[in-house]
């Protein structure tokens, strides 16, 4: 019999569960209700207990179905505690106190001590449990009899007796026929049985023999009225309602009187109880369980009284911090994005075929008029700050933004100066000394001087744009002045050879560095909000098992589950954007994969001979790309600057909300929406106006407006036209006109 209610145990540890995260005061009704039907679901007894107001029989209707005075009865209320009559060889009574102390005796003797009330009328304040083993049929099939004090006498009694009844399977509410149905007991009947889904009631007249026959038969009409008015929910074919009377039916129990005992009623009565608990005993489940409604309610809304208050602090936190976070990678994506086409450019100026395109003529030419030092310093270096610049100033910003490690100061250095062994001159038409081995710093063209320095400074550039395919063919044939152009041309080579490895090299590992700067932590909660966090996620745990048990048992919730709210992301770790993540601008030129490569394998290769390279394909001009670079800049600034004031802003960490997946979805479209129309009618006229300026329909995207204003900007930028004083002042009227246009659009 206990096995077949094993399957009540989880749904017992959950009511348990929950009914400990809410801290219920111990002595509250709700507290009191969990902790009496959780004993009950597991209970393999059945328990059917007499209910009424005092005196009315209780202890005396027992005692007759026992056939022995086993009960304590008087005139006066007698019944002080809940006492339990099970099955058991022999007569014996066991009393547990509230210190653990048990006291076990044989007979009943003891329940005048501990079981009755004392001469004020008062329940003894140290009793846990009564019961009373008695050697009974009917007590032998799993049934208990509970003995219940009597109600309307003190608040004690009563609230004892209505816990008590929360734990019976069957309820005799014993009425007094001689005064039938107060309204203390309809209300008795309404409030602590119907109201808390206790619907297996019989009802039991006693007194009915004291009446004159003329008045039973009244009685026995109103008799039947209350029961018809109370609809049991017994087995089909049993009445809710029975006469017996307790004392004349103990006496003849007593004295073995059969037939006494069945005039009492008490025969009849006994016959249908039996019956009845044969049929709900096997089901008591369907007995028990609907009572569960009731209670699990009041403790899932006590769990969501606390767990709403507690998720909308821990979601608004949330989506604080998520907000924060997904600025912050955002703009290290960006400052990224910056940062790789910044140092991808200064890569690509570093590859040697670039240096020596751009550079080799002059930085030879230079050497041969003793001006390298003076070039190095005006050209080369120029324009490698100004690239390692555009570097640095991409860390500095993530150093501001993210406050991480201070970035270092990206430092290539220059090789030295190249030096030149003059050859020693063929004949004396050079009308030359024999120079020996000089620095170029000495000044090869001071040296030779006249019309042979001249030429040497001629015949380099003459090399270095002509195609040199036989060159050992031609060797014999060259002037004196054509070698020591080649001369110069040569220690160029060499010298940018070791320049473009050395700073290839420097590059990469700066690069690799510079990834300790391009990061950010994310914030550690605090040890409140953790705590709030591992609670919230108690009670949700307890109310959710606690619906899957209520579901399994069937008994309906209007209730739905939790769903766990996620933890911010990436709780106190490290984020770095990484190259995959980041789409940078494609560079056109081939080589420079290659030269990279070199770099990467760290091969400082010497290169002996250049051959000029072919003439470049039709190209933006340099003063266009540069703007390219300038607006591209100006537009990762712009969204930097103003990620910076969302992080500053408190606004921007509350506009979060739980819709903050639709505000989000917004955000990712708004770029395709067209800007709000103006209302009033100048207000449209000028926004027609501002749409025409850039060449758009009336319903363009902000993205096709950006788009068209990126393009205009490309095309019309004064710095183009510095040399067309005409044009240029075209250009600034019509880009006065596009910033004016743009701005209308964009405010909208």
């Amino acid at each position: 019999m206990q096995q077949q209610y094993e399957g009540y145990k989880d749904l017992v540890d959950s009511l348990k569960f929950a009914s400990a995260l809410l801290n219920l005061d111990h002595k509250s009704q709700l507290h009191q209700d969990i902790i009496t039907i959780c004993n009950h679901l597991v209970n393999p007894s059945f328990r059917i207990a007499v209910f009424g107001p005092f005196n009315h029989g209780k202890s005396t209707l027992l005692n007759a179905m026992l056939g022995n005075r086993t009960l304590p009865i008087d005139l006066i209320p007698t019944t002080g505690a809940a006492i339990t009559v099970k099955y058991g060889s022999d007569v014996r009574t066991r009393i547990m106190l509230l210190d653990g102390t048990e006291i076990y005796r044989s007979g009943t003797e003891v329940l005048q001590q501990f079981a009755i009330l004392d001469g004020n009328r008062q329940m003894r304040k140290d009793v846990a449990s009564v019961e009373v083993f008695c050697p009974h049929q009917f007590l032998e099939t799993g049934v208990e009899l509970l003995d219940l004090p009597g109600t309307n006498d003190r608040d004690e009694q009563d609230n004892l007796v209505r816990e008590q009844l929360l734990s019976a399977d069957l309820v005799i509410q014993l009425l007094d026929a001689r005064k039938l149905m107060t309204l203390g007991e309809r209300e008795n009947l309404r409030d602590w049985l119907l109201d808390r889904g206790i619907k297996t009631v019989i009802f039991v007249a006693n007194f009915l023999n004291l009446l004159e026959p003329d008045e039973q038969k009244k009685v026995q009409n109103r008799l039947l009225f209350v029961a018809e008015s109370f609809r049991s929910e017994l087995p089909p074919g049993f009445s809710n309602l029975y006469r017996v009377d307790a004392l004349p039916a103990l006496r003849a129990r007593l004295k073995g009187d059969v037939a006494a005992a069945n005039s009492s009623g008490l025969a009849a009565f006994e016959t249908a109880l039996q019956n009845i608990v044969g049929i709900l005993q096997p089901n008591r489940g369907s007995v028990r369980l609907p009572r569960l409604q009731a209670i699990a309610s009041q403790i899932q809304f006590s769990l969501k009284a606390k767990i709403d208050p507690i998720a909308i602090e821990i979601k608004s936190f949330d989506d604080k911090e998520n907000t924060k976070i997904e600025i912050k990678q955002k703009a290290a994506n960006l400052i990224y994005k910056g940062f790789l086409t910044s140092i991808q450019e200064l890569r690509d100026w570093l590859t040697l075929p670039k240096l020596l395109t751009k550079y080799q003529a002059d930085a030879a030419v230079a050497l041969a008029e003793n001006n390298f030092k003076s070039w190095q310093t005006n050209t080369l270096k120029k324009d490698l700050t100004q690239l390692q610049f555009a570097v640095v100033k991409w860390l500095y910003q993530a150093y501001e933004f993210f406050q991480q490690e201070r970035p270092q100061d990206l430092l290539i250095p220059f090789p030295s100066e190249p030096k030149v062994t003059l050859p020693s001159k063929l004949s004396n038409t050079d009308n030359l000394s024999e120079p020996g081995s000089i620095a170029v710093g000495g000044g090869i063209g001071w040296l030779l001087g006249g019309p042979v320095g001249a030429a040497v400074v001629g015949s380099i550039s003459y090399l270095l744009n002509k195609n040199i395919e036989k060159q050992d063919e031609q060797l014999a044939k060259e002037s004196y002045h054509q070698e020591v152009a080649k001369l110069c041309i040569t220690a160029i080579e060499d010298y940018f050879s070791h320049f473009s490895n050395q700073s290839l090299s420097i590059l990469t590992e700066y690069e690799q560095q510079a990834e300790k700067v391009i990061s950010f932590e994310f914030s550690q909660e605090s040890r409140e909000t953790t705590q709030k966090r591992e609670n919230l996620q108690q009670l949700q745990k307890a109310f959710n098992q606690l619906l899957r048990e209520l579901e399994k048992a069937k008994i309906l919730s209007n209730h739905q589950p939790y769903k766990e709210i996620p933890k911010y992301t990436n709780t106190n770790r490290k984020y770095s954007p990484q190259p995959e993540r980041v789409q940078i601008y494609p560079k056109k030129d081939s080589g420079v994969k290659q030269q990279q490569e070199n770099s990467a394998n760290n091969t400082w290769t010497r290169v002996k001979s250049v051959s000029p390279p072919p003439p470049p394909k039709a190209s933006p001009s340099p003063r266009k790309e540069e703007l390219e670079a300038k607006f591209r800049d100006w537009e990762l600034n712009e969204e930097i600057a103003r990620m910076k004031a969302e992080m500053r802003s408190p606004k921007a960490c509350r506009q979060t909300s739980p819709s903050s997946q639709t505000s989000k979805q917004q955000n990712t479209t708004q770029s395709n929406k067209a800007p709000n129309q103006p209302k009033t009618q100048a207000q449209k006229d000028k926004t027609t106006r501002a749409y025409n300026i850039l060449g758009l329909q009336t319903n363009a995207s902000l993205a096709e407006v950006k788009q068209a204003y990126r393009t205009l900007v490309k095309k019309w930028h004064p710095d183009l036209f510095v040399n067309q004083p005409q044009l240029q002042k075209q250009a600034q009227e019509k880009m006065h006109l596009v910033n004016e246009a743009y701005t209308i659009l964009s405010d909208q």
